[in-house]
């Protein structure tokens, strides 16, 4: 029962390579937009800020069709890309990681808009009268400051990223081996004759990494409120 087989641990590693992938490479954009959002007036911006978060409210089979639309193959992003560069998404791990990360990025985002906007911005305003440009003022003294919330938006963006089915299914389909999350692996599973122990091993593994990663949020964001209250 809980001897998990090959196939298993396959699907495993990729999630959690996916998941990797995809947190990493939407983190510097969910900071530079959270700031975006968290520091500037304009015009424009409730707009943005609903795009940001219209992952969490579309049905993920439109999200991912959306991507395929503009990622595919012969689509007009996906076909350029495919020509040009050989970089192809559409059926790959990679275009997993593509929709990971997009249906995770509301949820990377949040926390760490809320911890920039919980900075003092006396503490900024003094680093530039004191001649700091902006940028380093935003690396030595705004970025630090948020680190708790940024990390906490990682992973809770992660865990996202970890569970993350109807977008990827639909994108990448389910290629054991290549796109088969565990997610994916699960859904094929309780479709298969005597695949419920498989499921079952799967289903366990998919709780502690969510389990984990939102102790592990929690724990962040405890940090940075004791960390600006001067605890």
């Amino acid at each position: 029962m809980f001897e998990i087989s090959p196939a298993e641990w396959t699907a495993i590693l990729l999630s959690l390579r996916v998941a990797v992938v995809a947190t990493l490479v939407a983190t510097p954009f969910g900071i530079a937009l959270a700031w975006l959002l968290a520091r500037h007036d304009f015009w424009g911006k409730s707009f943005l800020d609903a795009v940001v978060h219209l992952p969490l409210v579309l049905p993920p089979v439109v999200t991912g069709y959306l991507l395929l639309l503009t990622f595919g193959r012969k689509g007009l992003i996906g076909g350029f890309l495919a020509d040009t560069l050989g970089i192809v998404f559409a059926f790959r791990w990679t275009g997993a990681a593509l929709a990971c990360g997009l249906m995770s990025f509301p949820l990377l985002v949040r926390p760490m808009r809320l911890s920039i906007e919980a900075i003092d911005r006396k503490l900024e305003q003094a680093a530039e009268t004191l001649g700091a440009a902006p940028w380093k003022v935003f690396f030595t003294v705004t970025l630090p400051l948020a680190l708790p919330g940024v990390l906490a938006g990682m992973v809770l963006g992660f865990a996202k990223a970890i569970g993350e089915f109807g977008a990827t299914i639909t994108f990448v389909s389910n290629i054991p081996g290549e796109t088969q999350t565990i997610s994916s692996a699960i859904y094929s599973l309780i479709q298969t004759p005597d695949g419920d122990a498989a499921a079952g091993r799967l289903v366990i593994v998919s709780i502690i990494l969510a389990l984990g990663a939102l102790i592990a949020a929690e724990w962040f964001a405890r940090r940075a409120t004791a960390r600006l209250h001067g605890n």
